[in-house]
């Protein structure tokens, strides 16, 4: 990878076992958690007698000198070269989305490559220590219990708070608090007590020219969902972590094929859909949009995919953060957008959706992670506020993401379960959409309005995706009806959200303004030719213009853009070479940026600066909470994917 990284993902399996270097080189800085909280592992290496650091800071061990470092879809690699040895450290984390028990096992490899570049036999060990912070929110919140496992030929050591407090808070910039973290390889354990005065565990073991290395961690019950504990897929059946960990070894060569041969494919698709930079970004956000959910089943054993809103609010399975992801998983496993929409279904059709809150629109969240008893986005002191509800935004979310499962899956099952609920959504977008009314959307950074152009393309797209479902389902009629109100809504939108110039507005009422028409994306890769094809041409050719160093802004009030919004309108494009032009400062962006933090989808593109602000929450249980808003490892970037999806043809519908 030609890309500097922000940040390099180490162990990436779920928003809370999540390790990272902020750094260039390894032995740079501290590793972190993705809130930027430390989350130290340290690593040295003994050459010959001569203790060096390849992992971590200690002003009193010298850093081993570090040559190399590249990323994959599923792996991070760091090479060293002194004393006449070269150490390869490639960290793995094989979160395959077709495979979903390995998705879901949480254990992350470390891979070290031991070579001599001097001709000559050496002497080479590692020693690698993992701290407390990884079992607790912050440093020294309890006592740590500690155990030492001999798993055969492995030896493990676990790690987990005294005290645990299991699924007990919500919150965002929140760390687990429960469960126990397992260290294994071949080589020899121990625990200390350091002098910053934490507590680590530690395995050494002997490098004659590869050895392996496992971090796990068991979380015992994942997510309260609709006041039950839910477990991760991996243990639906009363697994053992110790025995996930053995497998985990022993499995290892044959899991490292499956990675590099998806991670390959993968690669070359996107170079042959947007050229080799495009290819980049879809490396770096891939990890981090699988990892900011957990994989677990409801009571019915069904799939139940939960996002957490990363430095965003910290909101679990909301509509507005799985629609812009979606890309990603159509190409890989539909079945986890489906996972995304059931705690959507499963509230919205709660008496306190329907009858206490009387709402007749879908809803933004199902909780705030990882306890979902329902939505908590607009609550404040236990009261529900309708102005903070987003009913355009996400009746559409989940209309076009319904209809999308249905293409790439070639069944309506999935959406004839709903189908009273997504008509009861139409309706509503039908009467609402075509001009919305003054409230929320997923874009509401500079501050919500009426009348919003792209909002009111998201209503049109979740209108004709009910057709879709119609047309499949053999109902020529209905599929007609909702067509041509999708169509007929299309016509009337050009009129009324035209510039001067052919551009297109903003809001309907603000001439001379422009933003993203991202959500008319679907009408191209669904071919389905709700707007007419000169309206989308005249759109795109006018971004030329808008652009800054660092890519498009989202919209004329403020120079920052979003980077999933960012190449769904590059997928607008009518030629490669247009793709190309537009993602390209995007790539410049997070090659250059000063943001140190795992990809932000929320950036200056004048700076190429993540964006940030401070903000007091809404969120139910966190009103005096004071947040820096910063928008990084949010599942999003699975937007990334949206030009993969248009090359691979998949949601074309058959006519």
């Amino acid at each position: 990878m030609k890309l500097r990284a922000p940040a390099y993902p180490l162990i990436t399996i779920d928003p809370n076992f999540s390790v990272w270097s902020a750094a260039d080189k390894l032995t740079d800085k501290t590793t972190v958690h993705w809130t930027d909280k430390p989350n130290t592992i340290f690593g040295t290496a003994n050459i010959d007698g001569n203790t060096v650091r390849i992992m971590g800071v200690d002003a009193n061990v010298p850093a081993m000198k570090q040559t190399d470092v590249d990323m994959s879809a599923f792996s991070t690699k760091y090479v060293f070269e002194d004393l006449g040895v070269r150490l390869t450290l490639t960290f793995t984390s094989p979160i395959i989305p077709s495979d979903l028990y390995l998705l879901s096992r949480p254990v992350s490899y470390l891979e070290i490559k031991n070579e001599s570049i001097d001709g000559k036999k050496h002497t080479v060990s590692v020693k690698l220590a993992v701290s407390e912070e990884i079992c607790m929110n912050l440093k020294g919140d309890d006592d740590v219990v500690i155990e030492q496992i001999g798993l055969g030929k492995l030896n493990s050591i676990k790690m987990g708070r005294k005290n645990p407090r299991m699924l007990e808070r919500l919150g965002d910039d929140l760390r687990i608090e429960w469960g126990y973290f397992y260290l294994t390889s071949e080589g020899t354990t121990e625990f200390y007590k350091a002098e910053d005065g934490m507590t680590y565990v530690s395995t050494e073991l002997p490098v004659k020219s590869t050895a392996l290395v496992t971090f796990a961690y068991d979380d015992i019950y994942s997510i309260e969902y609709f006041h039950k504990h839910l477990k991760s897929y991996w243990n639906k059946d009363g697994a053992l972590i110790t025995d996930e960990i053995v497998k985990a070894h022993a499995d290892y060569k044959v899991t490292m094929k499956k990675c590099a041969e998806l991670a390959d494919k993968m690669f070359i698709d996107a170079v042959r859909a947007g050229g080799e930079k495009y290819a980049e970004l879809c490396e770096l956000g891939f990890r981090q949009a699988i990892a900011a959910h957990k994989l677990v089943l409801d009571e019915n054993g069904e799939v139940l995919f939960i996002s957490k809103e990363c430095f965003s609010n910290g909101c679990a399975a909301t509509v507005d953060v799985s629609y812009p992801s979606i890309p990603l998983f159509l190409l890989y496993n539909p079945e986890l957008v489906k996972g995304m929409m059931r705690p959507i279904y499963k509230y919205a059709a709660t008496d306190e959706w329907l009858k206490e809150y009387k709402y007749d629109f879908a809803p933004h969240d199902a909780g705030r992670y990882p306890i979902l008893n329902g939505q908590l986005y607009g609550m404040k002191d236990g009261v529900m506020h309708d102005e903070k509800q987003m009913p355009v935004e996400e009746c559409g979310n989940m209309l076009v993401m319904e209809a999308t499962v249905a293409i790439a899956t070639k069944s309506t099952a999935f959406a004839n379960e709903h189908m009273d609920v997504l008509e009861g959504w139409v309706k509503y977008l039908i009467e609402n959409g075509s001009d919305p009314a003054n409230q929320l959307c997923t874009d509401d950074f500079a501050g919500h309005l009426a009348h919003n152009c792209n909002l009111s393309l998201k209503a049109i797209m979740g209108i004709a995706g009910l057709g879709i479902i119609y047309g499949m389902n053999g109902k020529k009629k209905e599929e007609k009806k909702y067509m041509k109100i999708a169509r007929d809504m299309a016509l009337d939108w050009a009129k009324r959200a035209a510039n001067e110039d052919g551009s297109y507005r903003l809001a309907f009422d603000l001439e001379g303004t422009f933003s993203m028409k991202y959500n008319i994306v679907w009408d191209k890769l669904f071919g389905t030719e709700i707007m007419p094809k000169h309206v989308i041409e005249n759109e795109f050719a006018s971004y030329r213009k808008r652009m800054h160093a660092y890519g498009m802004p989202l919209d004329n009030r403020k120079p920052y853009t979003k980077s999933d919004w960012l190449v769904w309108t590059a997928t607008l494009a009518e030629s490669r070479d247009d793709f190309e032009a537009f993602v390209a400062p995007m790539w410049e962006a997070f090659n250059i940026t000063p943001s140190r933090v795992p990809m932000t989808d929320w950036y200056w593109t004048i700076t190429s600066e993540h964006k940030g602000y401070d903000s007091r929450t809404y969120v139910s249980g966190s009103e005096n909470e004071y947040v820096y808003k910063s928008f990084r490892n949010r599942t999003v970037q699975g937007g990334l994917f949206m030009k993969l999806l248009e090359y691979r043809g998949i949601m074309k519908i058959k006519k």
